[in-house]
């Protein structure tokens, strides 16, 4: 984590350590399962980096790479648990978002759980609104339909 990104953290008052996500399809999340460790998904090893996202960035995630898809899986993983290989670089909007630079190992994870497919769209599992600096664990899809998470 960014230097800054930390001093804003501790001086609001937030002093437990960040869980980043992964979103993994079904097959990647199986291949994982099974050997124990994952170089990420197609687009991950093309840019030769695993993208992971903030509590803040999923539902924009989810709606840019996964709309149609079912069968995901959500993946926490505590950022400062995954050594100097985790960097922080800007990407959509200039938004400072985690790509690790190495392979994901199933050590790394701190929980697994699937993203439910809901009548609006995608739904987070609820632990993800109870993880370090994370909001409501609702999707944007269910926040417009006036559902509560």
């Amino acid at each position: 984590m960014p230097a800054r990104a930390l001093t804003r953290r501790l001086a609001a008052g937030i002093t437990a350590p960040m869980v980043i996500y992964k979103i993994f399809r079904a097959p990647e999340a199986e291949a994982f399962d099974r050997d124990k460790t994952s170089r990420g998904a197609p687009v991950d090893l093309s840019d030769g980096y695993i993208h992971f996202s903030t509590r803040a960035q999923l539902e924009q995630t989810l709606a840019k790479h996964f709309a149609q898809e079912t069968g995901l899986v959500l993946l926490a993983l505590e950022a400062d648990g995954l050594g100097p290989e985790l960097k922080w670089e800007p990407s959509r909007g200039g938004q400072l978002f985690p790509h690790l630079y190495r392979p994901l190992e199933i050590a790394d994870v701190l929980w697994s759980a699937p993203i439910e497919d809901g009548p609006g769209g995608h739904v987070l599992p609820a632990r993800a609104g109870t993880d370090a600096g994370g909001d409501a664990a609702q999707t944007s899809a269910s926040a417009r339909n006036g559902e509560s998470g």
